[in-house]
This record gives structure tokens, sequence and C-alpha cells, in this order.
């Protein structure tokens, strides 16, 4: 140990916190430069005084039992009797002599011994300090660890706002100059006001730190330069500063914190950009969309160039080669091309179909059995804008989401852009969008149908 430290040994007394952080904090380096405790249990045996060690920056203190450190105090005669003050009249709350409890004013009085009375306070006070270093240790790590990756965040994801907007302004460019400059004026003041919150937050906690510095600083002083009775004197000023302490509070992460996403949205801007895509003659790539045969339900049917699917009558149902990709109980079915990448588009014709769901899958969803694991919309696997009794919804992990629309559509585009984690069905008769998802997918997808009324297509 450095030699700037000395030893202060007092009484363990049991403490109500503990845990791998208590332990972290008991180990751990100096703390501040001004305060640094350990504490060791150093034997079982009755004859020998079990010890708490503490070590302080501010000048050395002598180490040794409550016992010795008493004998070191300056004696403090009775003013009565002239005798030691070594008892304390709880009654009367002062030190009293000896001859005090037996012939005295305090002869009927609760009285304790003086060194028992400032063991009690001086361990007290070691967990009080020790409670401020894990709120100081805590207050720190949210300081250098949540505040310093929330800053970090919101510049990435400031950033990625930009590329949204400027991506999908580029692509109708002469129409939406304007919309342009309003949206990154619009992230730009969300990424400053983020910023101010980030900054009141470090300054406040900034100022806790120092409030509890400033607390724990006066305690250790009255911990390490007051004899007993002055110790047990100090009452008041010990409330006032465990009170300053228990003012600061507890540092919790907020949204306030957090960059509004939609504040790069806009719905003219994502119904143009949408059209853009889905409209032009190149909007739906080169790939050329098909059924995967093998996913077909038993209860559909798949036209020869496997991009229709109808519902069949009872009556007319087969019962298909078993396959581990077709589904077996739901009238659904998968495209063969996995997505996993880029920016996709494609539109089905739905016609007056009373029945179906269009959307998109990840590829492990599952395909056996008829529980909500293999029905579309009903597992946290699947996407899926839904149309059933003139209704329509968007549909996600048995949650449904109530789309509104101007008229039936006869045909529904949908666009996937796995860059920017949006997946948006569209209408492209009335050039609507029907709704948005953001979603940031962790596996590949496939585009996914369902069909219980007449039949769907993909066109290109």
């Amino acid at each position: 140990m450095s030699e700037e430290y000395g030893e202060c040994d007092l009484t363990v007394v049991s403490l109500e916190d503990s845990g791998p952080e208590r332990d972290s904090v008991r180990g751990s380096a100096e703390l501040n430069g001004d305060f640094k405790s350990g504490i060791s249990k150093i034997s079982e045996d009755p004859r020998i005084n079990t010890t708490r060690t503490f070590y302080y920056s501010n000048g050395a203190v002598t180490a040794g039992s409550s016992t010795d450190s008493r004998a070191a105090d300056e004696v403090r005669l009775c003013s009565v009797h002239a005798s030691e003050l070594d008892r304390f009249c709880v009654s009367e709350g002062r030190p009293v002599c000896s001859s005090c409890v037996s012939l005295g004013s305090c002869q009927s009085h609760t009285v304790t011994q003086l060194s028992e009375r400032a063991s009690a306070a001086r361990n007290q006070l070691v967990d009080i300090c020790e409670k401020m270093q894990l709120q100081t240790l805590r207050i720190e790590r949210f300081i250098q660890q949540t505040l310093a990756a929330k800053e970090k965040a919101v510049q990435v994801e400031a950033s990625s706002a930009r590329e949204r907007v400027v991506a999908q302004v580029n692509a109708v460019r002469e129409a939406l100059e304007e919309e342009e400059q309003r949206l990154l004026e619009a992230v730009h003041r969300e990424e400053e006001r983020v910023e101010q919150c980030l900054l009141t937050q470090r300054a406040h906690w900034n100022q806790a730190l120092d409030t509890l510095s400033k607390a724990r600083s006066s305690l250790v002083h009255t911990l390490t330069h007051s004899n007993d009775a002055m110790l047990v004197n100090s009452n008041q000023e010990i409330s006032e500063r465990v009170e300053e302490a228990e003012g600061v509070g507890e540092p919790k992460d907020t949204e306030q914190l957090n960059l509004t996403r939609d504040c790069s949205d806009s719905k003219l801007m994502l119904g143009l950009w949408a059209s853009a895509i889905l409209l032009e003659p190149s909007g739906h790539g080169p790939t050329r969309l098909q059924f995967d045969e093998h996913s077909i339900s038993p209860l559909l049917s798949l036209s020869s160039d496997c991009r229709t699917l109808t519902f069949l009558p009872k009556r007319q149902r087969q019962t298909p080669p078993y396959h581990p990709h077709r589904f077996d109980s739901w009238p659904n079915a998968v495209c063969s091309h996995p997505i996993s990448s880029g920016r996709h588009s494609w539109v089905l014709e739905v016609g007056t179909s009373g029945a179906f769901k269009v959307g998109v899958c990840y590829s492990s969803m599952e395909r056996k059995g008829s529980g909500n694991e293999s029905r579309l919309g009903y597992n946290p696997k699947s996407w899926v804008l839904s149309h059933y009794d003139g209704d329509f919804s968007f549909c996600h992990n048995a949650r449904n989401v109530a789309v509104s629309v101007v008229k039936r559509p006869i045909r529904v585009g949908i666009l996937l852009d796995w860059t920017t984690h949006i997946l948006l069905f569209y209408d492209p008769d009335s050039m609507s969008v029907l709704h948005t998802v953001r979603q940031a997918f962790s596996e590949s997808l496939l585009p996914a149908c369902a069909v219980a009324d007449q039949s769907i297509s993909i066109l290109h």
C-alpha cells in the first residue's frame, strides 16, 4: 500500500449491501483521489478482535482496535466526579463516568460503554461511505458508458437519417427539393435537442458527483479527526451530509436521450419515393419472382408459370408428396428467392379475393402444424398485409393494426429496402401508401402469401 495511506481498524458489523458490485468496490483502486476502503476479516477466534480496515488519503490514522484508539485519545474527565468519561448515557445522550452511573444522576438510565457507542457510530459512517462509493461508481459508469454510448448512437442514427433522407430525395429530386431541406433541418434540430439533453445530463450528474464527493469528504474528515465524544455529538452535521447525498438520486436512461426516428419521415416523400420505384418500367428489377412449388399448401393450387395461387374447394384437394418446406395446414406459400440485402419490390394482383395475406417472412418460419408458428402474421417471423371480410390490417406477431383505404385495391405493391429497414405496402392504382413498417431484419426474408378465397398472382 502507498505510504500516503493510513489505516483505521473498526469493529465489523454486517452490511445490507453485498454482491459483486460491492466486492468490486472493496478491491477497486483509489476513487477520485480522496477515498479508498477495503474490508478484511482477521480471525474467527473470539480472543482476536475482528476488524474492518479503512484507508484514507487525507492524513494517516493510527491502526489498531477501538480500545487502542480510545487509549490514544485525550482523556476527558467528569466535571462532577473527576473520573474518566468512559460511559455513554443513552437517556441523556451524553458521555458520563462510572460514578455518574453508580452514584450520580444516571443511576436508573440506560448506559453503555462510550467505546461501544463510538464504534457503532463509526461503523454506521463506514456503511454510509461505502454506499456513497457504490453510488459514485454507478454515476461515473453512467456518465462514461451510457451517456457516451448514447452520444455515439445519436451521431450514427443522425447520419443514417440524413442518408435515408438524401437517398429518397434523389429518386424524385426535382419535386422534393424543398422537402429535402425541411427534413434535414428537422433531423438537425432533433440531433441538437438530444445533444443538449446529453449535455444537461452530463452537467447534472457531474454536479451530483461533486456533491457526493464533498459530503463523503466531510464524513471522512469527521470519521478520522473526531474522538469518541466529538463523534457522538456530530449527529446534526452527519445528518445534513447524509441528506445531501440522498438528494442526489440515481441516474436513469430515458427516451429523451434517443433520436426520434420519425423526425426524418415524410408522407409526401415516402409516397413519391414508392411510386418512383414501383411504377417505373424497371422498378421490379431483373429477377423473375415465382412461388416455390415445394412450399405450396394442400389447400392451394399453383399455376404452370408458378406465379398464381388459387384456393381449392374441398372436393378438388389432393394430398401432395411430403416436403419439409411445405405448409401442411394453413393456405400459405412462399417464393423461392431469399432476400438479405439491397432494395426489392414486387406487385401482386389480388383482384376481388375476399381473404388473402401478402408480405414477407423469415426463411426459418415453421411450415408444419396448425399453430401460430406456421400462421402468417401470428408469429414474430412474419409481416403481412391482411384482407378479410372487407377489412384491411397489418399483422405481425399476432398483433393487428387497422389499415384505412380510400378504395379497395386490386393490386398491392410491396417495397422492401433492407438497408433502411423499410417494409412498405402500396396501392399502385391510387398511388397511396397503405402501411409502412420499420424493422431491422436479422434473417433472410421470403415473399409470402396466403389465399383463402379465389386467387392472387405475382405481376411483373
